[in-house]
């Protein structure tokens, strides 16, 4: 009886065999539509090759893709655990074409995987086609399909829309008859809905172009797209007409039944179906970015987690749970989906922290639930107020309320509860309308009232796919807006960051199939991002997709000015003591302010340690890391609050640096542990370098610190080196018999120009000699690769010789912009130019920089290129010519 492991491996398989290109799966969190909250099925990641938007370098491609449907309008979340085929995650098995075959090819490829590797029997088997398609009714004839086993269906089942317009085209669908001990009909039958014809494979011929008005032509590029879920076809072949019986869910249902003590197949079964589907969805949710939250996906996330620990509840477990299942679903999806064992520490950590908090909330829940119950007669629903109440005072949200009552055949007053939020969120609107803010926002509260908040993906990105909400003008809502308009825009997602605890917001691009619009700023208001911009090209309209774009260098040189205010408030409380606490920031992308507590002004000497200090932890190079939490356990782990913030029941917390002897340090072995909301670098030595440009009083008791990090603090202290020149100059002319003190100011010139020219090559080699970039391994050669800022094609050889020296033996790549000029380098010890050469990794990068050619020696090898942005292609194509 095959696995489901080897299922997915004889599907992807066969059809690699056919010409196919094995594609992995995308990650659940669309990045091409955001109509989608999750990805739910195997077209999601083709979308813009079946549409002709995109080109890759194949024609046929299959897949598993990973799915979830627990929101919006495919939501299955309610009906998992009690049926046998539900799922909040599952496995789409699919195989496509872009253009290159059609049904000849598709029909006879699913029947002889199906008949033959699966060797499922052909009289078990009916197919569906649409009723007007004779093409495929004879093509299934053909491959031996009775005419009577063949059904034509009339009616939208069998015809595939993308939308309202676009792509669409007629299906046919492969149906197993499960017997007639099971009640059902064919499909098409009064009784269809019944069990005992299951479909199990779905092919859509994607050959019509649908327009407004309802015309439809021929699509000149005629596409396939098929589907075939794992989980059902699995328990077809292991002899079962539940998902649920499969072996991967009897090992999770095992795991589930050891960690609870409870009988596995007894009454208890639905609990432990509903913890073993829900682990799956919320792991690979996790894995893929996703954390609980109190909006977006986040929000149904959580609701996943809290649905499987509140069953967890009810096999009577007293501690999380969860989180020791992760193990179990590791070993058995881990070989298929990397991603799960890279990252199960942080899945585990977070499935026990929410399983925690969200004990005590439904212990207190729970009882609430059953008091009122006792009150009401025994077939009486709860009414809309009680269960209003448990979601705004207990965190216990209606679904789960109704999943509790559910078991009890009670249920709910929904027309009450809808009344008692509508009230509760008229009252929030006076109280807000009245806070001063200007009259014509009170927009974008009705915008999060229809729309809900704007979801931020930008800790994660800063290119993604929007859906416009809505569209402002002169304080007024409207449906376009034309070129030259200044408009603000609120999308359903976005990667732009909004201005908040002292950063600025980002700037950037929209862009839309009518046209494009230049982002100058982001604010935000009721949880909604308001995007201010100018459209600068044809138009945008309501209700359009767009691609966001945000400016990558400014918020490079954000995100670094932001991390180098976490390291700055850390050594001010080192060097001055714990009395310092922060009063206020500024985080733009050409400064950095901060405003602390402290009596009186810092001394030069004062001044200097704590540049330094900064200084030695940006060139630690340490991870900076964020995890999310209550705010007590926050406070707990002795996280900095940042001053004039408001936190809900969950926070950011930002770390970073490990604690050297000089430093006190907060957060066990961390140096800088705060609550914070903002984007950060990924590494301290990202920042680059840091400066001060002084100490000044702000207000009474409160001190102001102006500084620069990274290109700036260089260009500063390049400035303040051409000031002391110019001075020595001049004092040299008119003090001629000063000599000793221009010696002496010459003598300074030179060690400001060493400090700067140590500066300069810290900043390249991404921290001490000693530390430097990490190494990654690349067919057995340790390989380094840096994209410099500010750094010029002759300093490259001497950071070649540099690095060389640093790691002894690999290869080295690196990459350097300064003032619109790219310059590429590559460099391999001497005992690796046998097997890899620097000539042909420069000329690798080159190519995909923009340039041409490059030349040298195997051992050192340069070239010039044009376009710094493809810079990751680059590095790549560079592993390529290693063999990695």
């Amino acid at each position: 009886m095959p696995s489901l492991n080897d299922i997915r491996s004889t599907f992807l398989n066969y059809f690699e065999k056919q010409g196919h290109t094995i594609v992995p799966s995308s990650p659940l969190v669309p990045r091409n539509d955001p109509t989608l909250m999750f990805v739910n099925s195997g077209m999601v990641q083709f979308k813009n090759l079946f549409t002709g938007l995109e080109r890759r370098d194949y024609t046929r491609a299959t897949t598993a893709q990973k799915c979830v449907r627990a929101g919006g309008k495919h939501n299955d979340l309610d009906n998992v655990g009690y049926t046998a085929r539900h799922h909040t995650f599952f496995e789409m098995l699919g195989n496509f074409s872009f253009g290159d075959y059609f049904k000849h090819e598709a029909i006879p490829f699913a029947w002889e995987l199906i008949t033959g590797a699966f060797g499922i029997p052909k009289d078990r088997l009916y197919v569906t086609v649409y009723h007007t398609d004779d093409e495929a009714f004879d093509i299934w004839k053909k491959v031996g399909v009775p005419e009577d086993r063949i059904i034509r269906i009339a009616t939208s089942d069998n015809f595939w829309q993308m939308g309202p317009t676009g792509p669409c085209g007629p299906c046919t669908e492969i149906f197993y008859d499960h017997g007639d001990h099971i009640w059902g009909g064919p499909p098409g039958s009064p009784e269809e809905d019944g069990d005992r014809f299951i479909e199990i494979w779905n092919i859509v011929f994607m050959q019509n172009e649908q327009f407004e008005d309802g015309s439809m032509v021929d699509l000149e590029m005629q596409s396939i797209d098929t589907g075939m879920g794992l989980e059902r076809i699995g328990a077809l072949l292991q002899g079962s007409h539940d998902n649920y019986d499969t072996d991967l869910f009897k090992a999770l249902i095992e795991a589930s039944a050891d960690a609870t003590g409870v009988d596995p197949y007894g009454d208890q079964n639905v609990h432990h179906r509903v913890i073993a589907d829900h682990l799956r969805s919320t792991s690979f949710l996790i894995a893929d970015g996703v954390m609980p939250s109190n909006d977006g996906r986040g929000y149904v996330l959580r609701r996943i987690m809290r649905r499987a620990m509140r069953h967890a509840h009810l096999l009577g477990a007293k501690d999380p749970v969860m989180h020791r299942l992760v193990p179990s679903l590791v070993q058995q999806m881990g070989a298929a989906y990397p991603e799960l064992g890279q990252a199960q520490a942080l899945i585990t950590e977070t499935l026990e922290a929410e399983e925690t908090r969200f004990k005590q909330t439904l212990d207190r829940g729970l009882k609430l639930l059953d008091d009122e119950l006792a009150a009401l007669p025994d077939d009486g629903d709860l009414p809309g107020a009680t269960a209003f109440k448990l979601y705004d005072t207990y965190g216990f949200p209606l679904d789960l309320t109704q999943d509790a009552l559910r078991e009890k055949g009670r249920g709910v007053d929904t027309d009450g509860f809808d009344a008692a939020m509508a009230e509760q969120k008229a009252k929030a609107r006076a109280a807000w309308s009245g806070s001063g803010e200007a009259a014509d926002a009170t927009i974008w509260f009705d915008v999060a009232e229809e729309h809900g908040a704007t979801e931020f993906l930008g800790y994660d990105t800063e290119t993604a796919e929007g859906q416009i909400v809505a569209l402002v003008v002169e304080g007024a809502a409207t449906d376009k807006a034309a070129e030259g308009t200044q408009v603000q825009i609120a999308l359903n997602q976005t990667p732009f960051y909004a201005e908040s605890g002292g950063q600025v917001g980002d700037s950037g691009l929209i862009r839309t199939e009518g046209g494009e619009a230049r982002v100058t700023d982001t604010r935000k208001t009721a949880d909604v991002f308001i995007h201010i911009a100018t459209v600068t090209k044809g138009h945008v309209s309501k209700g359009e997709a767009a691609v966001l774009e945000v400016d990558h260098a400014r918020r490079t040189a954000i995100r670094a000015n932001h991390s180098a205010t976490h390291l700055l408030h850390e050594a001010l409380r080192a060097s001055l003591g714990d009395h310092v606490a922060q009063r206020g920031s500024l985080n733009a992308p050409d400064r950095l302010r901060f405003d602390f507590s402290h009596g009186k002004a810092l001394s030069a000497k004062e001044l200097s340690a704590v540049e330094a200090e900064v200084n030695a932890y940006i060139r630690q190079n340490a991870a900076v890391d964020t995890r999310i939490m209550t705010p007590d356990d926050a406070r707990a782990l002795g996280a900095q609050a940042l001053f004039g913030e408001k936190y809900g029941d969950e926070v950011r917390v930002v770390s970073m640096g490990t604690q050297a002897g000089s430093g006190k340090g907060t957060g066990g072995d961390t140096y800088s542990l705060e609550l914070c909301g903002g984007t950060h670098v990924r590494q301290t030595g990202d920042i680059g370098a840091f400066v001060t440009l002084g100490d000044s009083a702000s207000s009474a008791g409160v001190r102001r610190i102006e500084a620069l990090t990274g290109q700036p603090a260089l260009d500063h202290l390049r400035h303040q080196d051409q000031l002391l020149a110019e001075t020595a100059l001049e004092l040299k002319a008119q003090a001629s018999d000063v000599p000793a003190r221009v010696k002496s100011l010459l003598e300074e010139r030179k060690a400001l120009a060493a400090e700067v020219a140590q500066l300069r090559r810290e900043v390249a080699m991404g921290g001490s000699d000693t530390t430097g970039p990490a190494t990654q391994d690349v067919n057995g050669t340790a390989f380094i690769a840096q994209v410099l800022s500010g750094v010029t094609g002759r300093d490259l050889p001497p950071l070649i010789d540099a690095h060389k020296a640093r790691i002894g033996s690999g290869a080295i790549l690196l990459i350097a912009d300064a003032d619109g000029k790219v310059a590429v380098a590559a460099g391999v010890t001497d005992d690796k130019t046998g097997t890899v050469s620097a000539v042909d990794l420069v000329k690798a990068a080159v190519a995909e920089l923009g340039g041409k050619g490059g030349g040298g020696r195997q051992d050192m090898a340069q070239g010039g290129a044009k376009d710094v942005s493809n810079a990751d292609a680059a590095i790549a194509a560079a592993k390529a010519a290693m063999g990695g």
